[in-house]
């Protein structure tokens, strides 16, 4: 929270603000808080870390400090916030483990006007009783209380320092100047010196909100040797309301815009507001309010990016801007001759834009905002535009017309001969098709742009029909409504009330929901915590910031920074790499490359040898090819860029699947497994369909980015690494063979991890080899952290899946025969490929018994980052092409879809298609409570009926089930370990083999140990996972952690209870800290290790066939959204989940497991996207341009339920650990359920059967399946324009 004083208005202003783009300088004057400073475990926490923490709101932790921050900061400012409020708040910050609802349930208990049930959260009365009935039942939806929480005092909090409010008062009379060695910093006095300064250097920038200059140069390396901060010149954040509108001054933050608009709308007449409207429209999902918070006015218009929405409004508007410079002043309008270029304008280099005036709007005129993005809020658009029309006074004839366009080109675009050609014409549907007809032309993407012929012909068909579609027909059907409830005497046609649903935009909700979990037996000790919602054993520790990531940890005297330098290549041989000029900057120590490896460059992994370093070529772009060790992070970086490496490019160079396809460029070997005669089937079924589905990539986006701290021991040749892995004991291993010294020589310490996700478990081991290698070239401790978008460019994601499949069914739906062959997008390396692909096959059959099934697979060598491990490990993705299957059956059929999924559910004891014995009651029992809790047939019956009254607005609804194998098919891995000390105060100290993620491995063990040693929970203590206490562990994957290390626990904690027993027995009125003295002083050995062995599973994939899993978890999950025909738009109204986890060891953390891997699975299947440039670089590589689920995407209805009376004896008192990784593939009934919708969208539009749709559902793949007049118009006016060119 930054905090500021105005000694004008003696007032303090608070405000949140992301520190990466809020500059050190322009904090001169200003307090600031972070979440250390408002509580503490040490002292007391702050209300909000309080509540955060008891909700269960704060999984892996990285990102529950900034998710405090913001509600604190808008307690300062409002300590009775609505719901609203809290949203719009929280907008900005972004979460990869919780799915948001435990969050918001904490926050909520601000607002006093929430209704509270077991757990807390707003609920329908409906739900209450449902809750009433669970009680009833020993069916708890009680997660956490907030009896006895800390109140809200405003009185309390923090002041503003009085020193600050001095120096306020007393400056201004002076410039500010900061200097540093690169960079001079300066901030004007007043008007009159900012202008003397701009004159004096034209090049350099005007700095406010640094939303454009610094991402400049810390994502493009730019550099500005002066810097010029006007911010504290009051004109510049002026705001005037005059006779013919607001003039605002060109620093005002886009905050304090949005704020004064909503007090004119709220004040003045409708008619004068309809400008302020259209602006207030776009201001509310226009990035998130930690940015709109600094971002300015005159900023947002003088970045002349082309994507950001206010300039396509303000131009359509007629905006006046005022520019000044020593030489005078001069006003001119913003439209499309004030930008003429990306990022240019017409400004003179001496000049300074000082205010924009927005006008008044006047009746008879209407205003309209549109843009569409990959997600409603806090993301660039990738089309908007602003249109403005004028009606001649009591009729329906257009007198002017205004329409632009931005995102379709390099500068703002207007559609001028529509604008022309419309003016004079009646407003009807005539207009439409014209204007639609018209927009063709004005707006053309040359098929040359960025991103390829391909990309233009989406982008151009997408732009057209949502541009003039949406743009049009709404701006019709909306200023037709405003006409209908003027009292003026327009003679317009009346609107069919079909269409009207068009006119409101999807509102965004706060996510709520109720959940059920069978509770705990009456007779269970109360002392036993065993099945409890027990909060996340970090959790107050991460909400005050005191948690510590491998990042937190303080330099070390002498420590060094590696920066790797990475391929620009995709497939080249290297010529020379000229490190000099790099070496010889100031703060660089050395250049690292394969000469410097004292042990193994090149490793043997599979059948592939894979290099540390590359040595003669690269197979990809971001590959590693050395790097450069500094004194810190940014001279380290700097000599990156000044390295000269020359490349001789090779051939072939193919990213696709469908490319490597054609080159058969497959990695071995090739996977199969089958059941039954399929050929024969073929021959006698009704009925055969041949398709695919395509399934695209993921970002793990974990908020921790990966990373490393390598510090030599100085002896023997000993290295310890602080290190962010999932699989210490591999990272021990590949570091041990890179130094060339045995693996005891090398100890791997892991305290969290700011989120995996399966991402941390190969990739780390070379990056940690490679820092290793610098420490041990250096002799000095290295730290390596990678920036987000080198993480991403070189750490690969989940496996893109091509699914081609035929299938032979009867007419009732039953399938009787199918052969699916998979491909998926391996990269350039094997990693854990052939793996992932091995799961795929083993999942393919999901939950439907087929008696005739084939499945091969195969991975593509391609010249692209090796992908690697994600959680669910390529189970969603064989699983998602079976569903298609279903689905497609189900559409050729004509039947809904889960009748069909029904008929051909496992319903009995069998064996699946690779000879493992399955029982499927929980299963079922899963899907009918699924269906039944969800309400799905009436629901299903209504959403019929709704879209039977709606055009341009539909509705889906899908419900899926689940069967997931538990536990690795290698079984080797199957095991756990465990070290366990008692100390002579009665302290226990666990040690294990698992990695805390998140996931609450840790706080599950403490539990195991107190049920066990009868001590309470308190008296537990992790500290640590690390290769020197636990060796040889197995990777925290699979979802087999808990099981693997609950029972290693469970042993250490019964070896100890074994010897202490005849003390116990003898001294029953002992208390737990005399029993142990008594030991100690009898020489009894209060440690000791556990070891769980598990079960040796495995698949002969000759005979294909084998028991690949420990056991199986199952679940069903339903989900209803609605989408907007007309832009590719949807919402995500409800999801409802059952899942079976036996036995909960901690409901709370499965509950938080579930929703969490089910909003990452939203993402996969509806939101996330990873683009590739055509020369093989990736180009979504940040936050900017990679679009992870934020809260407006999650459902506002979002229930999970826990099955009951359910038990697993395979597991740790029961309970089943694969809870994270299934849920991910419910993502998929987003998908399906949006699918849904297109049907009937295109059933309007005469079509029928089925057609294709890959994933993910972006609202560019929305909008062209609903086919209709605007798509199809626009495509055949675009194959016309590439036929004529």
């Amino acid at each position: 929270m930054v905090s500021t004083y105005n000694p004008f208005q003696d007032r303090v202003h608070h405000f949140s603000a992301n520190a990466c783009l809020f500059p050190i300088c322009s904090l001169y004057g200003a307090a600031v808080t972070t979440v250390e400073g408002i509580g503490s475990t040490k002292t007391r926490p702050h209300p909000v870390q309080e509540r955060i923490a008891k909700a269960h709101g704060s999984q892996c932790g990285f990102c529950t400090p900034g998710m405090v921050m913001s509600m604190y900061t808008l307690l300062r400012n409002n300590p009775e916030p609505t719901m609203e409020d809290i949203r719009e708040g929280l907008t900005g910050n972004l979460c990869r483990c919780t799915g948001y609802r435990p969050i918001i349930d904490g926050f909520k208990t601000f607002c006093e006007v929430i209704l509270y049930s077991l757990n807390t959260a707003g609920i329908r009365f409906s739900q209450i009783l449902l809750l009433i009935f669970f009680t009833q039942r020993n069916i708890s939806g009680e997660l956490f209380k907030m009896d006895g929480v800390l109140p809200l005092d405003p009185t309390q909090e923090l002041i503003f320092p009085p020193e600050l409010m001095l120096l306020a008062q007393k400056q201004g009379a002076q410039r500010l100047c900061f200097q540093s060695d690169r960079i001079r910093w300066i901030s004007p006095v007043d008007l009159s010196d900012l202008l003397e300064l701009r004159s004096t250097y034209p090049e350099a920038p005007l700095l406010v909100g640094n939303t454009n200059v610094g991402p400049n140069m810390k994502l493009k390396g730019a550099i500005y040797p002066m810097i010029i901060a006007p911010g504290r010149i009051a004109e510049l954040s002026t705001v005037k309301e005059g006779e013919d509108g607001i003039t605002f001054g060109a620093a005002c933050s886009l905050t304090a815009v949005k704020d004064e608009l909503k007090r004119a709308v709220s004040e003045l007449a409708a008619e004068k507001t309809k400008i302020f409207q259209a602006l207030l429209q776009t201001l509310s999902c226009l990035a998130a309010k930690q940015i709109r918070n600094v971002a300015t006015l005159g900023g947002n218009i003088l970045s002349a990016n082309p994507k950001y929405d206010l300039n396509s409004i303000m131009a359509a508007a007629g905006c006046t801007l005022t520019l000044v410079s020593k030489g005078g002043s001069r006003e001119i309008q913003l439209n499309e001759e004030f930008f003429t270029g990306f990022g240019k304008t017409v400004l003179r280099p001496d000049e300074i834009l000082l205010s924009v005036h927005i006008f008044y709007s006047r009746q008879w005129e209407f205003v309209s905002a549109f843009r569409q993005a990959q997600r409603r809020e806090f993301a660039f658009s990738i089309v908007n535009a602003g249109m403005k029309v004028v009606f001649k006074e009591e009729t329906n004839i257009v007198d002017s017309l205004s329409i632009f366009y931005g995102g379709v080109g390099p500068t703002l675009v207007r559609a001028r001969r529509t604008c022309q050609e419309l003016m004079g014409r009646p407003w009807e549907e005539a207009l439409l098709w014209e204007a639609c007809r018209l927009a063709g032309d004005d707006v053309c993407l040359s098929p040359s742009a960025p991103g390829g012929r391909t990309e233009i012909i989406m982008r151009f068909s997408y732009m057209n029909s949502i541009g003039d579609s949406s743009g049009v027909i709404e701006l019709n059907t909306r200023y037709l409504m405003l006409c209908f409830g003027s009292n003026q005497d327009v003679c317009v046609t009346d609107l069919p009330p079909e269409y009207l649903s068009a006119l409101k935009a999807f509102e965004n909700e706060m996510p709520q929901g109720y959940h059920s979990y069978q509770a705990v037996s009456s007779a269970q000790s109360l002392e036993d915590p065993i099945g409890r919602p027990t909060v996340h054993q970090s959790a107050f520790k991460q909400a005050t910031g005191e948690a510590v990531y491998y990042d937190d940890i303080p330099s070390i005297d002498g420590e060094l920074f590696l920066f790797l330098v990475t391929s620009t290549r995709p497939h080249a041989k290297i010529m020379s790499i000229d490190a000099s000029e790099a070496v010889s900057m100031p703060g660089v120590v050395t250049f690292l490359s394969a000469k410097d490896v004292p042990g193994n460059n090149r490793r043997q992994w599979l059948t592939e040898v894979e290099e540390l370093f590359a040595e003669e070529k690269v197979t990809c772009v971001g590959q590693i090819i050395g790097g450069f060790v500094a004194n810190t992070r940014e001279e380290a970086k700097r000599a990156a860029e000044r390295v000269k490496i020359t490349y001789e490019d090779l051939s072939p160079v193919f990213f696709t699947i469908e490319e490597a396809i054609q080159h058969q460029s497959f990695f071995k070997p090739e996977r199969k497994l089958e059941r039954g005669n399929v050929e024969e089937a073929f021959e006698k079924v009704d009925c055969i369909l041949e398709g695919e589905i395509y399934m695209g990539g993921q970002e793990h986006f974990y908020m921790e980015t990966q990373g490393v701290i390598a510090v030599p021991k100085g002896e023997d040749g000993e290295m310890h690494l602080f290190v962010g892995t999932q699989h210490a004991a591999y990272t021990q291993e590949v570091v041990a063979a890179t130094l060339g010294v045995d693996a005891n020589k090398v100890t791997c310490h892991v305290k969290r991890l700011g989120g995996g996700f399966g991402g941390k478990v190969m990739k780390i081991a070379v990056i940690a080899s490679a820092a290793a290698t610098a420490a041990h070239k250096t002799g000095r401790s290295v730290r390596c952290v990678l920036d987000r978008g080198d993480d991403m460019l070189i750490t690969g994601g989940r496996h893109p899946f091509l699914g081609k499949y035929k299938v032979g069914f009867s007419k009732d739906g039953t399938i009787l025969a199918a052969d699916i062959t998979y491909y998926s997008n391996g990269g350039s390396t094997l990693d854990e490929s052939s793996f992932i692909m091995e799961k795929a096959l083993l999942h393919m059959d999901n939950c439907y018994k087929i008696p005739n099934l084939r499945g091969r697979g195969l991975v593509c060598k391609t010249y692209l980052p090796s992908n690697t491990a994600f959680r669910g490990f390529g189970g969603p993705q064989g699983m998602m092409v079976i569903e298609s299957v279903l689905h497609e059956v189900a559409a050729k059929c004509s039947l809904p879809a889960e009748k069909v999924r029904d008929i051909n559910m496992y319903k009995e004891e069998a064996y699946t298609h690779h000879r493992q014995l399955f029982e499927p009651r929980d299963m079922v029992r899963c899907w009918e409570e699924c269906l039944k809790k969800s309400a799905y047939h009436n629901r299903r019956l209504g959403i019929e009926e709704f879209n039977a009254h709606n055009r341009w607005k539909k509705r889906g609804i899908s419900a899926v089930p689940l069967k997931f194998g538990i536990g690795f098919s290698k079984g080797f891995f199957n095991q756990g370990a465990a070290l366990v000390h008692i100390y002579k105060d009665g302290s226990v100290l666990v040690i294990h083999g698992g990695t805390e993620m998140g996931q609450g491995i840790n706080t599950k063990m403490i539990q195991v140990a107190s049920r066990v040693l009868q001590i309470p929970m308190s008296s537990i203590h992790i500290s640590e996972s690390c290769t020197g206490s636990v060796p040889n562990a197995a990777p925290s994957a699979a979802s087999f952690g808990t099981d693997a290390v609950g029972m290693a626990v469970k042993d250490a904690c019964e070896k100890l209870m074994k010897r202490l027993e005849p003390i116990m027995r003898e001294n029953p009125k002992y208390s737990w800290a005399e029993w142990i003295k008594k030991a100690y002083c009898e020489k009894i050995s209060l440690s000791a290790t556990g070891f769980f062995m598990g079960p040796h599973t495995s698949v002969d994939w000759e005979k294909g066939e084998g028991q690949a899993y420990f056991y199986f978890t199952c679940g069903a999950c339903c989900s209803e959204v609605e989408i907007d025909c007309l832009t590719g738009d949807h919402k995500n109204i409800r999801t409802d989940i059952v899942m079976d986890v036996g036995h909960s060891i901690n409901p709370a953390l499965d509950v938080g497991q579930i929703e969490g891997g089910f909003v990452q699975g939203l993402g996969l299947f509806t939101l996330e996207e990873l683009k590739f440039s055509p020369e093989g670089v990736l180009l979504t590589r940040g936050p900017s341009q990679y679009k992870i689920p934020a809260l407006c995407d999650i459902p506002p209805q979002l229930n999970t339920h826990l099955l009951a009376d359910t038990s697993n004896p395979h597991a740790i008192y029961c309970s089943k650990a694969g809870i994270g990784e299934p849920t991910v593939f419910f993502g998929c009934t987003i998908f399906y359920a949006i699918k849904e919708a297109i049907a009937a969208a295109r059933k309007d539009s005469g079509l029928s059967g089925n057609f294709p749709l890959n994933s993910p559902a972006t609202p560019e793949k929305i909008r062209l399946a609903c086919v209709d007049r605007f798509t199809q118009m626009v495509c055949h006016s675009f194959s016309v324009k590439l036929f004529l060119q």
